[in-house]
């Protein structure tokens, strides 16, 4: 009888424990949609970014060395006054195009300079850049830290776009309506910019590209704050990851080697177990 009893108590305590359960889940679902969560000024006007075609889209795309020289101008002119590219070396702008000796040179006229320790003085002082250095840190001055750029178009989805629209996005305005229902963002705070393709609608960082002919194109380009935006957003996918043209190379010759391997394989079989009966 006490086993008995014991199996008893326990299928109560399960069914007891299953029926808090239900409760608590019908509950939760009643409230979901009986009382929903109020929209938030994030919600409404936040905006998925702007379609964005880039030459290096795609399992079959390649970059544009042209675009990329003219988004490294960009980020050099302008945003490398505050966000670093940390993860990304001088040299490995020769990918883009540039020769050693422009590398060089780029290198050494970077602004920002390297580190260095003098053992027997026990200070710090600086060097120039080497091709082989990494591109320096920046030190901001200002309130907050400027997030480094090496993999923003990796850490943001649909990066190439998201940036491209960020930079495009200081002029847009929120709707009337919107204004109307979210009247603390007629006037954003105190040196916060409105921008509908940040995550929550304001960033201290003010619009970067503010006019056309900011940047004067190397290569004659119309420098429009469209072009110039586009331009950055390509050059950031690319110090993102960039390998990625020839990791897409070496794609399609593993296929193309499994593929031939496959048929050999395959006419290995038969004439092996050609004329042998199942």
């Amino acid at each position: 009888m006490l086993p008995l009893f014991i199996r008893s108590i326990k299928f109560l305590i399960g069914g007891a424990f299953v029926f808090v359960l239900g409760l608590a889940l019908f509950g939760t679902v009643k409230t979901a949609i009986t009382e929903p969560e109020p929209e938030t000024a994030e919600h409404a006007m936040h905006k998925h970014p702007k379609d964005l075609k880039l030459a290096s889209d795609g399992v079959f795309g390649k970059f544009d060395n042209a675009q990329l020289q003219r988004g490294f101008q960009v980020y050099k002119e302008v945003c490398a006054v505050c966000h670093s590219l940390n993860l990304v070396s001088f040299r490995e702008l020769g990918q883009l195009g540039y020769s050693e000796a422009e590398v060089k040179k780029i290198a050494k006229d970077w602004a920002t300079k390297q580190p260095v320790f003098d053992d027997k003085a026990g200070t710090w002082g600086e060097r120039d850049n080497l091709p082989s250095d990494r591109f320096p840190k920046v030190y901001y001055a200002g309130t907050g830290t400027p997030p480094d750029l090496s993999l923003m178009a990796k850490a943001r989805h649909n990066g190439g776009a998201y940036i491209y629209s960020l930079m495009t996005g200081y002029d847009e305005k929120p709707s009337a309506e919107a204004l109307k229902k979210f009247p603390e963002f007629a006037k954003p705070a105190e040196g916060m910019a409105f921008n509908p393709y940040f995550a929550n609608l304001n960033l201290s960082m003010p619009a970067p590209l503010t006019g056309e002919g900011q940047v004067t194109y190397a290569d004659g380009t119309r420098a429009t704050v469209d072009q110039m935006s586009k331009d950055v957003a390509a050059f950031l996918v690319w110090t993102a990851e960039p390998h990625a043209q020839s990791r897409k190379a070496a794609g399609f010759a593993v296929i193309l080697f499994l593929l031939f391997a496959t048929a050999l394989a395959f006419g290995a079989y038969r004439t092996v177990w050609k004329g042998v009966k199942h």
